[in-house]
């Protein structure tokens, strides 16, 4: 293949992922996530602090530590009011061809943008910074998969590019309790221990970060952002030590 040739194919994947994503959401990704929040505050006890640090107007990056498949909807209940509509993902590709009708619905419920975690990702964040940049907001899960243990690992720079590249505020949350309801190798939640008793959620939304506060470079933006999810789950991995350190004094 000559190079008129490589460039031809890199024009028509980049047609393809400019007309293919974000996914579209529809009625169906709308009622999707409208049923999951609804059964979410039926099965589990669910609360958030930190809502104030989500700007008035978007677009902004969010990113968040990843413990099951329900992450992104999760903190889409506490975005302000009218938000949502804006809101796209960075998601895996595999999720759309190797998880079902779950991948599936999570891509339409998120706005998915596909990036390729074992080959080139730059073409999805260049969409994605696009989509930011259009006013939308982003959701980046760093370390680029759920966690097979519930605990952190290492947090990659897309989330920080993304931030600097497009000029907004990146958003952290930290999720606990999500992996001890529904980890990577459970198939469905489990929401109940005991007879009805529900198991708790707790999110918190920190501090908007700012490019100009680490000298617009994604590396040590991440660096901060790590360090911040590291001191969140040392402290309140627990949910329970999270709602009687945290909650319990609001």
């Amino acid at each position: 293949m000559n190079d008129s040739d490589n460039s031809s194919v890199t024009a028509k994947k980049d047609v393809n992922i400019n007309d293919k994503y974000p996914t579209k959401r529809g009625l169906y990704g709308i009622m999707g996530k409208n049923i999951f929040l609804l059964l979410t505050d039926l099965t589990t006890n669910i609360k958030a602090i930190g809502t104030e640090n989500f700007p008035k107007t978007n677009p902004y990056v969010v990113a968040s530590n990843h413990q099951s498949y329900a992450d992104g909807v999760l903190i889409c209940k506490y975005l302000p009011r009218g938000h949502f509509k804006y809101m796209c993902c960075l998601a895996a590709s595999d999720l759309e061809t190797s998880h079902g009708w779950l991948g599936r619905l999570i891509m339409r419920v998120g706005r998915g943008i596909a990036v390729d975690r074992y080959g080139n990702p730059v073409r999805g964040l260049i969409k994605a910074k696009k989509e930011v940049e259009n006013g939308n907001i982003c959701f980046v899960f760093p370390e680029g998969t759920r966690s097979a243990t519930g605990k952190l690992g290492e947090m990659k720079d897309g989330a920080s590019y993304l931030a600097i590249k497009s000029g907004t505020p990146l958003i952290p949350v930290y999720i606990s309790g999500a992996y001890q309801i529904w980890p990577r190798q459970s198939k469905w939640p489990k929401p109940f221990k005991g007879f009805l008793k529900r198991k708790k959620l707790r999110i918190v939304i920190g501090e908007p970060l700012y490019s100009k506060d680490f000298d617009s470079d994604a590396h040590k933006m991440t660096a901060h952002l790590s360090q911040w999810m590291h001191d969140m789950e040392e402290k309140y991995w627990d949910p329970e030590v999270m709602d009687r350190e945290l909650f319990s004094k609001k």
